[in-house]
């Protein structure tokens, strides 16, 4: 299936991460929203369900293991052209999980990875998405902990 100018909407997952006040993110390689913040994450696999793409895409990003994905929001990125044509649509289920173990590095799709305080989240250059999810979910993201 193409991302660009799809025929229909595509569907990814999103990786709540949190520890000691710390959410993780990761600097986006590619498109859409390269070189933007976010939560590690991807799209879905034929045969897939949504938690085990979670799981396998925290690995993939990030080198480490999660377990017990806990379903948090969704979120609908939709993103139009200078024609009002749909380039990109993606509806992103997030999830919360936590930390089996593993050793924190950027390698797949994400460019960086980092542990970022929450007051300094909003700083970054957020992909509009997760800057929405995380603005309406703050409250409750800020009470959990995925560190044993």
């Amino acid at each position: 299936m193409k991302r660009r100018y799809p025929k229909q909407p595509i569907v990814g997952v999103g990786a709540v991460i949190i520890c000691d006040g710390k959410i993780l993110l990761e600097k986006r390689k590619g498109e859409p929203g390269r070189d933007k913040w976010t939560i590690p994450g991807g799209l879905m696999e034929l045969g897939e369900i949504a938690e085990q793409t979670v799981i396998r895409e925290v690995r993939e990003e990030t080198n480490l293991e999660v377990e017990d994905p806990e379903l948090i929001d969704v979120v609908n990125n939709i993103i139009a052209d200078e024609n009002a044509k749909i380039k990109y649509h993606f509806v992103i289920v997030d999830y919360y999980v936590k930390l089996k173990g593993g050793t924190l590095k950027a390698a797949d799709d994400a460019a960086e990875v980092k542990w970022v305080k929450f007051d300094e989240v909003e700083n970054y250059d957020l992909t509009k998405s997760f800057r929405e999810f995380f603005q309406r979910n703050r409250q409750r993201l800020e009470k959990l902990n995925s560190c044993p």
